[in-house]
């Protein structure tokens, strides 16, 4: 497919395209990790997530909030008592070609200065079922949990003491011991497995993934024990002390200790060998007893790892080189129209529903207008200018993310009286006029908040779960609550108001269909424990454009109080400001983000919405780093050449600190440290009278730490 470059996609139109990702991906996270019913394949979930990335890498200052790269799987589901993992179960950034691999080697060995050469890696099968995290105390098993979102879990404990190959007791381990892995099902026991859910009248189940899953969370631990599940181990949580130096060690002493451990994992010196053992893995692919789907590679040293560190929600140190998708074909029905809360106008296909890759597929995303005409933004030719109509026979695949996309069209099959699509230039939500600026790939709507759509869209995303989260108010409530004409919701702080309006309202919630006194009760109760909330996570979920949750994160961390951070927005409106510099100069912060900040408070409209909400409520101060730390909550700036790190590991290592790093020196500046060649950054601290030091300075002040 001849999909359109990345590197061709304007500000608005990847800013569109990422909103359209977090939606769909979010849906598949929830359908996948807590339904145990996946909607789309994992293949193409990879590939729109990759694309999600690789979107996120080219235009960093329009990263959302509710960012599929931050999100790592899904919240836990009812019916299971909550467990916080004392150390974060992420997931693995992606490769697809053999490229990608090389420059993941390239890349470990640069942030670590050192020779790619000099590295080894682990290379092991990805399998394809449920990460489960266990806890020996003493070397006695005392929980076990799902990985969740990756911060809390499912306790499912009495459900894990129930599979065969997991211990019970170990022995000579350390006083503490997380041992993290896959729970699966054979290929053998799925099919009897299902022979008996069709014995017995039952659904089936769609695949291995979902039965090992699906068993695994059972309330009744005694149904899990008659499910056939089996478990390999291949990492660690918390620990005591070190299982071993190594990645390849680690996994020896596991297998020792009684683990089932993968016999396919393999030492590497180098990419090279990596993707030897990919083609070797590959190859047996189809004869293994249980489903994989790519393979991980992960640095062998673990002193190495514990450098390189983590990114938000993946580490360093690993990559998981995925298969390729599947491509499969079918009828296009129809093309709707979605609008999202910046007005985007995205075109979505309506499919015959069709099986790809073990998941049915029923929709798939167009991108934008150009997309539908074969064309990209700068008007060159896709899929060799072939367009799509309704009633075409499209191919669609699922190359390793959450939304199927439509690939290629057969126009061997086109009817004769199939007509070009024609885009509307009018929202289909509210009328207004659906404009597409010059340059823009993306037609908005430009009825702004008198545009249902957009409304409940923004509503949504104040309630979501990293926004307010609140109990009992999902997208569902909030569709309802917006039509309702006695106790309306159009705005975030009605929310705050909905309980007050209640009482002296007739018309009372506990009347309603669907409700009663004692949900409507929960509500504002859920509502009431809200109104408390961190400076950062309010701005997340006000909902301004480009402010993703990572974005409101940095801004809250530099301006700490909501109230200070208020003043600033007046204060940098004109942007020659000194207060808009200092917006500028906070690290991961563009123009484009600035701008829209600065916009958002500085619209009458949208500053009075935004005051009305923060009266109902209580903005907590953004939370200071480490106390124990040199650094915490300091600003701190490198400039010239580091020798003995580099200098993404020095600022990697600042952060983990409570640091905040900074691209030029300031006034708000605390220390500067300075290598070999510094200049202009350098003379203008002394001026200032900053503390300078150099890179061993440096490496001392952080020393143990």
């Amino acid at each position: 497919m001849a999909e359109k470059d990345v590197n061709m996609l304007s500000l608005e139109e990847a800013a569109a395209e990422l909103a359209l990702l977090a939606q769909v991906l979010g849906a598949a996270n929830l359908a996948y990790h807590q339904d145990d019913a996946p909607e789309i394949s994992d293949s193409e979930y990879d590939r729109l997530k990759r694309r999600n990335a690789a979107i996120e890498a080219q235009y960093p200052s329009l990263k959302r909030a509710d960012s599929p790269s931050e999100q790592v799987g899904a919240a836990p589901a009812e019916g299971f008592s909550k467990v916080i993992h004392a150390q974060r179960m992420l997931s693995l950034g992606n490769a697809f070609e053999d490229s990608e691999v090389e420059e993941f080697a390239q890349r470990v060995a640069k942030f670590l200065g050192v020779q790619d050469a000099g590295l080894s890696f682990t290379a092991e099968p990805k399998i394809d079922g449920l990460s489960l995290s266990l806890r020996y105390e003493n070397g006695i098993l005392v929980q076990a949990a799902t990985r969740g979102d990756g911060e809390t879990g499912e306790n499912v404990t009495a459900n894990a003491r129930m599979i065969d190959s997991i211990p019970q007791q170990l022995q000579a381990v350390p006083e503490l011991l997380e041992v993290r892995g896959e729970v699966y099902m054979s290929h053998a026991d799925f099919e009897n497995l299902n022979s008996e859910q069709a014995e017995k009248g039952a659904k089936p189940f769609a695949n291995p993934r979902n039965a090992a899953a699906g068993s695994l969370r059972q309330l009744d631990a005694n149904i899990t024990k008659t499910r056939p599940l089996e478990f390999f181990a291949y990492a660690w949580g918390a620990v005591s002390e070190p299982l071993a130096e190594t990645q390849m060690g680690a996994i020896e002493r596991l297998g020792a200790l009684g683990f089932v451990t993968n016999p396919l994992t393999k030492l590497c010196a180098g990419a090279e060998e990596m993707i030897a053992q990919y083609r070797v893995i590959e190859a047996k692919r189809a004869t293994l007893p249980y489903d994989i789907d790519g393979v991980v590679y992960k640095v062998n040293a673990l002193d190495l790892q514990e450098r390189l560190g983590f990114r938000a929600t993946t580490p360093r140190w690993a990559i998981a080189h995925k298969f390729p998708a599947e491509l499969v074909w079918t009828r296009l029905e129809a093309i709707d129209i979605q609008v999202g809360r910046t007005g985007a106008l995205s075109p979505v296909a309506r499919l015959t529903p069709v099986t790809v890759g073990g998941v049915v597929v029923s929709n798939a995303t167009l991108h934008n207008e150009d997309y539908i005409l074969g064309r990209d933004n700068k008007g060159e030719e896709i899929r060799g200018g072939k367009d799509i109509r309704i009633g075409d026979w499209v191919q669609v695949y699922r190359a390793g993310d959450v939304i199927p996309k439509v690939a290629d069209v057969d126009l061997s099959k086109r009817d004769e009286s199939a007509a070009p699509y024609v885009f509307p230039t009018v929202c289909p939500e509210c009328g207004s006029a659906a404009v597409r600026e010059e340059g823009d790939a993306v037609r908005r709507c430009t009825g702004g908040l008198i545009c249902p759509a957009q409304a409940v869209e923004k509503l949504k995303h104040f309630v979501s779960r990293k926004a307010f989260d609140i109990d009992g108010l999902g997208a569902k409530q909030i569709e309802m609550f917006y039509a309702d004409e006695v106790l309306s919701i159009r705005e975030p702080a009605d929310i705050f108001t909905l309980a007050k309006r209640d009482a002296g309202e007739l018309g009372k919630l506990k009347n309603r269909e669907g409700w009663g006194s004692r949900s409507a009760e929960k509500l504002f109760e859920a509502i009431e424990s809200k109104r408390e909330i961190g400076f950062g996570r309010l701005l997340f979920a006000l909902g301004i454009r480009h402010i993703g949750e990572q974005v409101a994160k940095l801004v809250a961390a530099h301006y700490v109080s909501w109230g200070r951070f208020r003043e600033a927005m007046d204060a940098a409106q004109g942007e020659r400001s000194e207060a808009w510099q200092e917006l500028l100069n906070i690290d991961g912060i563009g123009e484009v983000v600035a701008r829209a900040l600065v916009t958002a408070f500085g619209q009458t409209h949208e500053r009075e919405g935004i005051e009305r909400l923060v009266s109902e409520l209580i903005v907590v101060d953004a939370a200071q780093a480490a106390s124990d730390s040199p650094v915490a909550g300091k600003t701190l700036v490198f400039t010239g050449t580091l020798e003995k790190m580099t200098r993404a590991e020095a600022k990697a290592r600042a952060e983990a600190l409570g640091a905040k790093v900074s691209g030029s020196v300031s006034a708000k500046t605390d220390l500067l440290i300075a290598g070999p060649g510094a200049g202009s950054k350098a003379k203008k601290a002394a001026d200032l009278g900053i503390e300078t030091i150099d890179e061993d300075g440096w490496i001392s002040l952080v020393a143990g730490l």
